[in-house]
């Protein structure tokens, strides 16, 4: 990518603000960005500069290129996050989509992190940062109508059935394919983000709740976290659908003991590992991964860990993460024309990576899902969930994850699962 000479000269101010409360209630137009997890995070309000980029390596090549062109002037030297921004939102395969990966710089930041809030307030002519008036509450959109995109739960099946032979085969060298099916909700009245984002966040309080550009959903899972110097990221592969609290501790050890779980998780700690590793002078991998334990599901996790040997970009590393095969497969290659062949879907952003880079280069980056694309005209919103198929896969199992993994954006729509995935 050749950066543009033309790329605006920006001032930005930072000041300490008393706690502004919920941050989501501050997002107002379809262009505001969020980052929110325990309450604690980011939003961003209005554009003073946006790109669409053709990979993370462009989009890191372009925000260095902004931020050596950003005067800042901050009353928290040195606080980690704090100050101008550039929050994205990557395609998971840039060669198999229509969609394109896009860098916002907000006009005005509203953070809070440990008790300290703050403002940041970007634009050409420098002008002081002023806490807006919160938007007004939403009525949500309404009864919601939900059909299948591309494979229903029967098709998908049969795919699954079909990359289970190819996996089983011995002249194959595909080990891992990850598969991903979608539904669209349609409501009777627009679909709104911080509607969205408000019932996620509350919903699912340990996940990173987000939204770029249309891209509105709940992470369980950290692509990678750069923070002065070290690296981490958390791995999730490997699923078990939760019932009701007196059956936790016998579903964690199921989950614990499947070794199909096991397989798909080790395929995934590896390859984050395996791409971590050139640029770290000292990495954790865990031997044996946690149960993470969320609303719907719970999942096999590692958090691997790495002391950065230079002074590498968030999005830089992001780009040697993606795409891991906790979202693609191993090998790499060989996964991503299976999903090509067998998946009959355009992930879009699903599954690609989603956050924010300070001009420091660090950053958090997650992996997109639980989550959905809303459609430009808001009146409906695309809805992704997908699965780790290996050799000992099951169809009807991989079926029912997709249905937990589809619950908490149905919930958040107002919908039943079961009757919308036809179970009830």
């Amino acid at each position: 990518m050749t950066v543009d000479p033309a790329l605006p000269r920006l001032r930005a101010c930072t000041v300490a603000i008393d706690d502004p409360g919920d941050l989501l209630d501050y997002l107002a137009e379809a262009s505001d960005v969020a980052w929110i997890r325990r309450g604690d995070g980011l939003v961003g309000l209005g554009v003073a500069a946006r790109v669409d980029v053709a990979s993370l390596d462009d989009g890191a090549e372009w925000w260095k290129a902004l931020s050596a062109r950003i005067e800042h002037s901050t009353e928290l030297p040195g606080a980690w996050g704090v100050g101008p921004l550039a929050f994205g939102s990557f395609a998971f395969d840039a060669g198999h989509t229509a969609s394109t990966s896009v860098l916002i710089v907000p006009e005005l930041i509203i953070g809070r992190r440990s008790g300290q809030s703050w403002l940041t307030a970007i634009s050409a002519d420098g002008h002081s940062p002023v806490l807006p008036a919160k938007a007004p509450d939403s009525d949500g959109p309404g009864r919601v109508e939900v059909r299948p995109v591309g494979l229903d739960a029967a098709g998908y099946a049969r795919e699954v059935g079909r990359l289970v032979e190819r996996i089983n085969d011995p002249d194959s060298e595909l080990a891992k394919v990850v598969l991903a099916r979608a539904l669209r909700a349609m409501g009777e009245r627009p679909v709104e983000a911080r509607w969205l984002a408000k019932r996620l966040a509350s919903a699912y309080p340990s996940c990173w709740t987000f939204h770029v550009d249309g891209l509105v959903g709940a992470s369980p899972e950290m692509l990678i976290r750069a923070e002065g110097g070290l690296a981490t990221s958390r791995v999730l592969a490997g699923t078990i659908r939760r019932s009701d609290a007196s059956q936790d501790e016998a579903l964690a050890d199921a989950l614990s003991g499947s070794g199909k779980d096991l397989e798909e998780h080790e395929f995934a700690v590896a390859s984050v590992a395996n791409a971590l590793r050139p640029f770290c002078s000292g990495m954790n991998v865990p031997d044996a991964p946690f149960v993470l334990q969320l609303p719907n599901v719970m999942h096999l996790a590692s958090d691997v860990t790495g002391v950065m040997a230079g002074a590498f970009s968030a999005l830089h590393l992001a780009g040697r993460l993606h795409p891991s095969a906790a979202v693609c497969g191993t090998p790499t290659a060989a996964a991503l024309a299976a999903i090509a062949e067998h998946e009959h879907l355009d992930r879009g952003r699903y599954a690609g990576p989603v956050g924010w880079i300070d001009t420091h280069g660090d950053g958090e980056w997650a992996i997109a899902l639980r989550c959905g694309q809303i459609a430009q005209d808001a009146a409906s919103i695309t809805l992704y969930a997908g699965c780790g198929i290996v050799g000992r896969s099951r169809p009807d199992a991989e079926v029912a994850e997709t249905e937990a993994k589809l619950a908490p954006m149905l919930g958040a729509l107002g919908v039943s699962p079961g009757a919308a995935l036809g179970r009830s």
